[in-house]
């Protein structure tokens, strides 16, 4: 898997064979960072369920200012580890073994972009969606795949749509009471 732009441009990600982990593909992670701007300068972002670590490592190299990556399984761990290296370490990047609820429950971190890209058919989506809003700010923007199309996750609604194979991707944004996304 290569990043596709910014600071790590061209640079290809190495991650193990894994249950559930499918990497966000190339066109999609293009077309999410189209919808979100090409630059992230000054965005504190989550990985929640990092994986590939394709998302967060793509923050990092369009200048997000924070990216946390929380993985749970050693093997996708250590995969992370090495590319956080190969990379030379960026400061702007941590990287987490946790549980993604345990993280969301006892962190004090804020994040203006979540990235949400649990294992699918066990329920994840629904369990976590009580906890966004304690590691959000006001604008918090929203990444989420899934198996299934989303409208809304508590206050946020979907403004941006897309499916590739048979994962659906969201953008979601605070509902601003009639405000334009």
């Amino acid at each position: 898997m290569r990043i596709i732009a910014g600071d790590f441009r061209r640079r290809v990600l190495k991650f193990p064979d894994s249950e559930g982990l499918r990497p966000t593909p190339d066109r999609v992670r293009e077309t999410l960072f189209n919808w979100l701007g090409q630059e992230l300068d000054g965005l504190h972002c989550l990985d929640l369920f990092a994986g590939s670590g394709a998302l967060g490592f793509e923050a990092a190299s369009r200048r997000a200012a924070r990216v946390v990556m929380v993985e749970q399984a050693p093997k996708v761990l250590a995969a992370l580890h090495e590319n956080h290296e190969m990379l030379q370490k960026p400061a702007t990047i941590s990287i987490v073994r946790a549980d993604a609820i345990q993280y969301l429950a006892s962190t004090k971190a804020k994040f203006d972009l979540i990235f949400l890209d649990p294992p699918y058919k066990k329920g994840w989506i629904d369990r976590l969606e009580p906890l966004l809003p304690g590691v959000s700010n006001e604008d918090t923007a929203i990444y989420v795949e899934a198996e299934y199309e989303i409208e809304s996750l508590g206050d946020w609604r979907t403004v941006r749509q897309g499916k590739a194979g048979g994962v659906h991707f969201h953008l979601l944004r605070r509902d601003t009471g009639g405000k334009t996304a």
